[in-house]
Order: structure tokens, then sequence, then C-alpha cells
């Protein structure tokens, strides 16, 4: 059995542990709502782009003079971008990423196509590196907050990996904000353009039944100056860089929910374990008096 002064040094350390995970839950909360104010700002620019894209691609058919339009004959390398973080302790935050892009690798490579990773995090980077999955490109360092230079670095590597032939397609994983303990593990299609998540139809949130009502009636009064085309031309790029800023921010305020999450968990954890040995320290503070009173009883049975 410890004694006093084990459990003692033992309770001692776990209210230290408690304080540092208090005070991470604290900054964690404080850089949440930071991240959610800027998923707030970004979303009707978002979403102004994916319809003026939508209706582009639209209006311009086939254009075959954008590279980044093409779609390549071959469907053998499919380049998959994973977003988390560069720090751990978020529960399941990074490895449920890792875990859905490997599986989604899996059933790529069943299908005869070559996966290619990218990592944005340093977590997820290390995690496909210990699997034998080393990334293609990883872009670290700025998790916590990303800006949209980030975000044009990463597009950029993807779409020259695209009209170069590296890669024929370009899927994105990321933990998609819901609330603070909910996160949900996102998959979209960035390229080719015919097969993205822009041209399903579906905006996001802030566009209801009545804009998609109006949008053949606004469509008709569009005029294209220049030609669909060269606009189209001018957007995709656009389209993708706030593509991946989005997933990003995204994963950034996942990040900070899961942590506070985590770390508020740790906190109620470490005060029930605080309990528990201090129980256990006041047991043996009992015994080790009791034990006294008896050395005592039977000294002085002993001198009588």
């Amino acid at each position: 059995m410890p004694s006093q002064r084990d459990v003692r040094n033992r309770i001692a350390s776990v209210q230290n542990i408690r304080t540092i995970t208090r005070a991470m839950e604290m900054v964690a909360a404080a850089r949440l709502r930071r991240a959610e104010q800027r998923i707030e700002a970004l979303r009707p620019y978002a979403e102004a782009i994916r319809r003026m894209t939508r209706e582009a691609a639209s209006a311009a058919g086939e254009v075959r003079n954008l590279p980044i339009l093409a779609v390549h004959a071959s469907d053998q390398r499919a380049g998959l971008l994973l977003v988390a973080g560069d720090r751990g302790l978020a529960g399941a935050f990074n490895s449920q990423i890792v875990r859905a892009g490997v599986a989604a690798g899996r059933v790529h490579e069943a299908e005869g196509r070559t996966p290619l990773y990218f990592a944005s995090g340093r977590r997820p980077a290390s995690s496909l590196a210990f699997r034998g999955l080393d990334p293609v490109a990883a872009f670290t360092g700025f998790s916590d907050r990303p800006s949209y230079a980030d975000a044009r670095r990463i597009a950029q590597r993807l779409v020259a990996a695209y009209v170069d032939g590296e890669v024929d397609r370009v899927e994105v994983f990321y933990n998609g904000y819901v609330s603070p303990i909910s996160q949900v593990v996102r998959r979209e299609t960035l390229l080719p353009l015919q097969q993205a998540s822009v041209m399903g139809g579906e905006d996001d949130a802030g566009d209801g039944a009545s804009s998609s009502a109006e949008e053949p009636r606004r469509r008709g009064l569009v005029e294209y100056e220049p030609d669909p085309g060269e606009i189209l031309g001018r957007l995709l790029p656009d389209y993708v860089e706030v593509s991946i800023y989005r997933a990003l921010l995204e994963s950034t305020a996942s990040e900070h929910g899961a942590r506070m999450t985590a770390m508020r968990n740790a906190t109620e954890n470490a005060g029930v374990l605080i309990e528990d040995l201090t129980l256990q320290m006041n047991r043996a503070r009992q015994a080790a008096i009791t034990q006294e009173i008896l050395e005592v009883v039977a000294g002085a049975e002993g001198v009588s």
C-alpha cells in the first residue's frame, strides 16, 4: 500500500495537470470564437464563388483551351489532401482524418488508381510517414491560424499537379465544424471541375429553396463580358483557393473545439482522480493512526 507521502505527491502532480488542462481549455475556447468569426466572414464569399463558378461553367459549355478544365484521358492517379493540425491533445481530431484518407486510398487502389497523398499539418504528415505513405508535399506551421496565402500555396501545388498530369483527380479531407463537441469528416472533390462538389448543384448553408427556385430566371438575365470561358478561367483558381481556405478554417475551428472538449474532459477526470486519491490518503492516515493506537495499547498492557 503506498505511503501517505506518495499519495500526497501524486495528488499534487494531478492538481498541476488539472491546472494546465483548464488553462488549455480556456485558450482553446478563446481561439474557437475567433475561428468561428472567420468562418462566418468567409461564408458569403465562398457561396458566391461556388455559385458564379457553377453558372459560368454551365454557360461556357465545353471549354477545351483551359488545362485546369481538361478531364484526363486516364484516371490512374488520385491526389488526396488531408487537412488536420500541427499539434495533438485534441482527441480523435487528427486520427480520424488520417483514417478517412487512408481508407479512401485503399478504395482507389482497389479501383486501379494510385493514391498520392498531400498533407496540411504536421500530424497527418507524420502519421502518413509512419504508415509508409510518405506525402508528396506537406504544408505545416499554420494550422492554428491559417491565412489565405497558405491556401493559395496549397492550391497552386495541387493545380500544378493536376495540370502537369501528376494526378488525375484531387480530393480534400477535413473536419467540418458543426459545434464545439461535434466535428464531421468531409470529403470533397476539387478537380476535375466536372466531378467537383461545386457542380453538384448544392449550395452551402444560407441558400434555401427560394434561391434555387429563382436561379433559372437569374441565370437567364446574365450577360457575360468577356465570354463565359474566359470568366471561368479567371474564376477557377479562385474557386480552388477559396475551397481550400474554407477547409483550413473549418479544420482550425474543429481543432479548437475538439481540444477544448478534450481538455474539459481531462480536467473533470483529474478532479475525479484527486477525489479518489484523497480518499485513499485518508484511509492510509486512518490505518496509520489505528496502528499507532494498537501499539500504544499493546505497550500499556505489556507494562501492566
